[in-house]
């Protein structure tokens, strides 16, 4: 009933609405929706919300870019996506470290692996708004929503490395299983499946369609089916559903034939947010609040603040500052550091934390071994800086919109006191045209009405009382200015011509 007035006269998305909302409803105040009341189904039915609103962003976001964008794009995508994500994923790592001891490093760089992608869903929210339609150029808005669907899927590599090192007990099969799993089956695999796929989708609706088989609106309700298809088949056979997804939506849309026939359909994007809000909703009221503060384990909320501060301004800022020379979409300073910035994480670190913790053995009380200690841990974690970007990424545009008007409404008023200033003192020296006002005392305006006005004088006086205008006649009087900028009985000298 206000969405008008909420997201395109505030800027505030449905990230937040919906996470604040899930929070309200959830077990920590109106207790009304509770996921861990599931019990043991509560991990496996979160990671199938999380898996099948990622795959339909993901799917939307290949879809909607332009026409062959991959291949025109490539060489900014990859330095956006390998170099960017491999210096977050080592330098989160170390600030985990260093705050949490008790983890060794490996331990971190899994949980690390959970926060180095880019939240596609978040993402998509900030830079499909007004506000970014208004302020952010377009090739800097289609490389960050590509960036943030490519780097969701990649993140599997990042977080079986760590995975494997931490549950293997030889490395030498660690990383055999990593190269042959986690890059040929997962991401390799997953990639080909979901553009042949994509593919073949294309090829068949082209068809149906040249032979008059299939309607307008039968298009946009295969785009659902196809996400959904794409992803199972990913899922089933253990590759990556997610890069799978965007690679379909990207195939279909590589000829710009899928996008003539939806464009201008809002079916789509109705479902989208529908997905999206349902989403934050369930995370909202998933947040393990009570998870935040475990001194045993080393979990507190200074400890947790601290690595959200550094998060935000170490991830990604410092990279992409250093690589945007290499990434022709971005051509200044100021666009590197927007790009650092909207780093969201949100649904994909949940996503990628549960499917971690769903590979770790089962966390005994205490932990006996580093394992069970990530475990117990990683989602505590991965959860409280999931509320943080979701704040400062879901209020970050607010807050600019804010600024840029109490800005543009300062200068405005100092502008147009300038110019006030300015016509009142044209005004007066046009009053004093051609004479030469004279400042004297009320002793003096006295003597001059008790013995004459000086015949010679061209003193002219200003705010004259009633009395001393009665005293004499030969005074010449200017009364009081409408203004009040000249007071009763006060004489001012001329202003210089």
């Amino acid at each position: 009933m206000c969405s008008l007035l909420v997201k395109e006269k505030l800027y505030i998305n449905e990230v937040v609405l919906g996470t604040a909302f899930g929070i309200i409803m959830g077990p920590h105040v109106a207790n009304v929706f509770d996921p861990r009341d599931w019990g043991v189904e509560t991990q496996r039915i979160t990671l199938e919300v999380m898996r099948v609103v990622l795959a339909m962003g993901l799917f939307a976001i290949g879809v909607e870019l332009p026409k062959s964008y991959m291949a025109k794009h490539i060489r900014g995508l990859l330095v956006l996506v390998v170099p960017t994500m491999a210096i977050g994923w080592v330098i989160v790592a170390g600030i985990l470290k260093v705050l949490f001891g008790d983890l060794n490093f490996v331990s971190c760089l899994a949980i690390a692996a959970c926060l180095t992608p880019t939240d596609p869903i978040i993402c998509a929210a900030i830079v499909g708004g007004k506000f970014a339609m208004k302020h952010v150029p377009l090739n800097l808005r289609q490389i960050l929503s590509a960036e943030s669907a490519a780097n969701d899927g990649l993140a599997y590599p990042f977080l079986s490395i760590a995975i494997y090192l931490t549950v293997e007990t030889s490395t030498r099969e660690a990383i055999g299983k990593w190269f042959l799993i986690g890059w040929l089956y997962e991401v390799i695999l997953g990639t080909v499946l979901g553009a042949v796929l994509g593919s073949i989708f294309n090829w068949l609706m082209k068809l149906s369609h040249n032979k008059g088989f299939i309607d307008r609106e039968s298009y946009v309700a295969q785009y659902l089916a196809m996400a959904l298809f794409t992803i199972g088949i990913a899922s089933t056979i253990g590759s990556d559903d997610l890069l799978a997804a965007f690679a379909a939506g990207t195939a279909i849309s590589w000829d710009g034939n899928f996008n003539t026939h939806t464009e201008n359909e809002i079916f789509a994007s109705v479902i989208d947010l529908v997905l999206n809000c349902a989403c934050f909703v369930y995370i909202g009221a998933w947040l393990p609040f009570e998870s935040f503060n475990m001194p045993e384990y080393g979990i507190e909320p200074w400890r947790l603040s601290v690595l959200f501060i550094a998060i935000l301004a170490l991830r990604r800022i410092p990279s992409i500052l250093l690589l945007f020379k290499w990434v022709p979409e971005i051509t200044t300073w100021q666009e590197a550091l927007f790009s650092g910035h909207f780093g969201s994480m949100g649904v994909g670190a949940i996503f990628i934390s549960t499917l971690a913790v769903s590979r770790l053995p089962e966390p005994s009380d205490p932990p006996a071994n580093q394992a069970e200690l990530l475990a117990k841990v990683l989602q505590p974690i991965v959860s409280f800086i999931v509320l943080g970007s979701i704040i400062i990424h879901g209020l970050s545009i607010p807050f600019f919109s804010f600024g840029r008007t109490m800005s543009l409404t300062m200068t405005r008023s100092a502008t147009l006191t300038g110019v006030r200033a300015a016509e009142n003192a044209d005004y007066l020296r046009s009053l004093a045209t051609g004479k030469q006002l004279a400042l004297v005392t009320q002793t003096e305006a006295t003597h001059h009405v008790s013995h004459g006005p000086d015949p010679t004088s061209d003193e002219v006086h200003v705010g004259a009382t009633t009395s001393q205008a009665s005293g004499s006649g030969s005074t010449t009087i200017i009364p009081d200015l409408e203004t009040g900028l000249v007071s009763k009985g006060v004489h001012f000298s001329a202003l210089a011509q």
